[in-house]
């Protein structure tokens, strides 16, 4: 591993979790929004979305490093591999004034659960915190090395 490779496995983390948190916050955000987008000509409650992590594929010199010397579990980072949509069911709210009622007077609301998002985006801001601290520390380990050579 190079001198620099755990900062910047700390900074793919952040950037990650970052999005993370971006995702959630437009959840919550669309949490009431019941027209999203149209689909066969009706408008479809907005749907929540999930972000799903992968670790960051080495380096050709990384592979032919750990062929020679044998040594495993070393990763590049992550990365965001992609951004699903959660399949679950719409939420049905009976509210016949709603201009978006159904004949039968439920409203499909989104399947967004504003408690789930809560605890999700709490477990992405200790995580990103968790790499704040990471981070800092190699920071610290290169400055130290820089003070042992003067």
């Amino acid at each position: 591993m190079g001198m620099f490779d755990g900062i910047n496995i700390s900074g793919s983390a952040l950037t990650a979790q970052r999005l993370r948190m971006d995702v959630i916050s437009s959840n919550m955000a669309n949490a009431d929004t019941t027209r999203a987008r149209q689909v066969n000509g009706e408008w479809e409650p907005y749907r929540r979305k999930m972000v799903s992590f992968q670790a960051e594929p080495l380096a050709f010199s990384d592979h032919l490093n750990l062929a020679f010397k044998e040594r495993a579990g070393l990763s590049g980072g992550v990365r965001v591999n992609q951004i699903n949509e959660d399949p679950t069911p719409f939420k049905l709210v009976y509210d016949p004034s709603n201009p978006d009622a159904g004949p039968d007077g439920y409203v499909k609301m989104p399947n967004v659960d504003p408690l789930r998002e809560m605890v999700d985006l709490m477990s992405a801001t200790r995580s990103y915190e968790a790499n704040v601290t990471v981070l800092n520390a190699n920071k610290n380990m290169l400055m130290k090395a820089l003070q042992i050579g003067s």
